[in-house]
């Protein structure tokens, strides 16, 4: 059997200019980078501003399991099925980070006969987004500590820097440092942290501004740090806004490349779920519903993350009405939910399935709290038995939604057709009466009530509590007026709960707030829960290991 990318690399792409053009962009409208990859410009954005959107479809997944639920091969292979039924339907998903490319997960690119490519770039260094993030991130620290080695004015306080530094790699080396060392030229010094770059407000003013114009003005208002007598210090008060537009000017774009089928997708921005609020930008996904009848979009990890932010701050923040949400499953991850080693998925456990499926009822029960209508997408391993098959669909049927199964990654668009018609019919049958879509709380509550209203909705939890750094942070937003703005919470992603170790409906747990930080730039305030942190370590053997480039420049390795 073929590797991932030994089938991206057979595979027979088109020239960009005939996959945009068959969307109705342009050549004048694209930036194109070499043969396959080119972004699409501001002007194709205004030009279709008036045309009206397709339908919005949300992929999401219970929460992953080490036996894979394939998320992003679903909403690839989901697109490709589109096609298949004669549908036009525009993929929008996110850039992959480097950090898991050579760690532990491997590409974002989807996998098997379901990918985007060319897979080796968009894992790579794809159109140089990430690269741009990471220079106008690190741009505003060294004004920043530039700013105090130069006399000071603001009189900021060092202790109180709000701003890390950050590195789209995992470098658990980096999380906490001393900067500044040596002479005094060199700097003053100070403890100093990195995060991973999907992490940094700005890849998050990225991904949730409109257009030049609404980035320059939110990367203006990013806290940086507090001065001796506590007052806020903005990126705007350290000049460093119009350099840090120019860094960022071409990364706003959106990319455009198409998967193996020549099926379009859009792919820009890439925030963590976990850790971020793990959407691609808002102008990808608004191009896509203007470019397509149906726009399928991804977010990251399981519903309680990905999809909770991608409703409450996104589709908020935009004014997107969701069609459809489509939660990916697999029996093997349900098994692993109720107990069954990875070693032992394969064999058939009916009693393991009716154990671990409340992690699947926990996610759909969820989702409906949005008023969305929801398909299941068992995504099919051949190790599912007939019996374990049949349970999944009885129980899907009691809950009166549709389950559908799919086959995308060994048949592509072919295996992908039940899930997309009965994507289609599902949202067919709610035309007319609308969604009923709303966020889960109001954004003019207070951070502790919305927090409380997320994990009791969402997490299960029976309620929240607060570090007394917690609280210091929420009572500093809210003295600086900023709390009347949605929660973007970090979290693992293992769990309902912030224990990784909870597997299942986790019940009878409180869920932690260790810290809280405003991010006004993008508009949120970010609350980490539990032991979670924003620059990943490696493993033991990363995947980095097992990458190579032949003499030709051919990469293997990559997954």
């Amino acid at each position: 059997m073929l590797t991932d990318i030994e089938i991206a690399q057979k595979a027979e792409l088109k020239k960009i200019k005939e996959i945009a053009a068959d969307l109705g962009v342009t050549d004048d409208e694209l930036e194109p980078y070499g043969h396959y990859k080119a972004k699409i410009t501001e002007e194709c954005i205004q030009r279709l501003a008036d045309k009206p959107d397709g339908k919005l479809i949300l992929v999401t997944a219970i929460n992953p399991t080490p036996a894979g639920e394939g998320k992003t091969t679903t909403s690839i292979g989901l697109a490709q099925g589109m096609y298949k039924l004669g549908k036009k339907a525009v993929l929008a998903l996110r850039e992959p980070s480097l950090g898991p490319v050579f760690g532990v997960k491997g590409g974002a690119a989807g996998g098997g006969y379901a990918q985007v490519v060319p897979m080796e770039d968009i894992n790579l260094h794809f159109t140089g987004d990430m690269h741009a993030i990471t220079a106008a991130n690190n741009l505003l620290c060294a004004l920043l500590d530039n700013h105090i080695q130069q006399g000071n004015t603001l009189n900021i306080d060092s202790r109180r820097v709000q701003i890390k530094r950050c590195l789209d790699m995992n470098d658990r080396a980096l999380r906490n440092c001393i900067i500044g060392l040596g002479s005094k030229v060199d700097g003053v010094p100070r403890e100093d942290h990195f995060c991973i770059t999907v992490a940094t407000e700005i890849m998050a003013i990225l991904c949730l501004a409109d257009d030049l114009k609404d980035l320059k003005r939110r990367l203006g208002k990013i806290l940086v740090a507090y001065t001796y007598d506590g007052k806020p210090v903005y990126a705007s008060d350290l000049d460093a806004v119009g350099a840090m537009t120019a860094l960022l000017k071409t990364a706003i774009n959106p990319n455009l490349v198409q998967t193996l089928e020549n099926t379009p997708a859009i792919v820009h921005g890439g925030p963590f779920a976990n850790i971020a609020h793990g959407c691609n930008s808002v102008r990808a996904t608004k191009l896509a519903l203007k470019l397509g009848d149906y726009a399928v979009t991804e977010a990251g990890f399981g519903s309680d993350l990905g999809a909770e932010k991608f409703f409450d701050i996104k589709c908020r923040f935009a004014g997107l009405k969701p069609s459809c949400t489509v939660l990916v499953a697999t029996i093997r991850a349900l098994k692993y939910n109720g107990g069954v080693p990875k070693t032992e998925l394969a064999s058939e456990n009916l009693d393991a399935l009716k154990k671990g499926i409340v992690n699947l009822k926990a996610h759909i029960e969820n989702m409906h709290k949005y008023g969305v209508p929801v398909v299941v997408a068992i995504n099919h391993f051949y190790t599912d038995t007939e019996s374990e098959i049949q349970y999944i669909k009885d129980f899907c049927k009691d809950m009166g939604v549709t389950v559908a199964f799919s086959d995308v990654f060994l048949k592509g668009g072919e295996g992908g057709k039940e899930l997309a018609q009965a994507v289609i019919d599902t949202i067919d049958k709610c035309e007319g009466c609308q969604t009923n879509f709303s966020p889960i709380y109001d954004e003019k509550l207070s951070i502790k009530e919305k927090l409380d209203k997320i994990a009791k909705e969402i997490y299960r939890a029976d309620g929240v509590t607060y570090t007394s750094a917690a609280e210091k942070s929420i009572k500093e937003i809210e003295a600086l007026g900023c709390d009347k703005i949605p929660v973007c919470v970090a979290k693992t992603q293992y769990s309902l709960s912030d224990d990784p170790q909870k597997l299942g409906k986790p019940e009878g747990f409180t869920v932690t707030i260790r810290d809280v930080k405003l991010s006004s730039g993008a508009g949120f305030v970010v609350a980490y829960a539990g032991d979670i942190m924003t620059m990943p370590g490696l493993p033991k053997v990363p995947a980095a290991n097992n990458i190579d480039v032949d003499d030709l420049g051919n990469i293997s390795g990559l997954f």
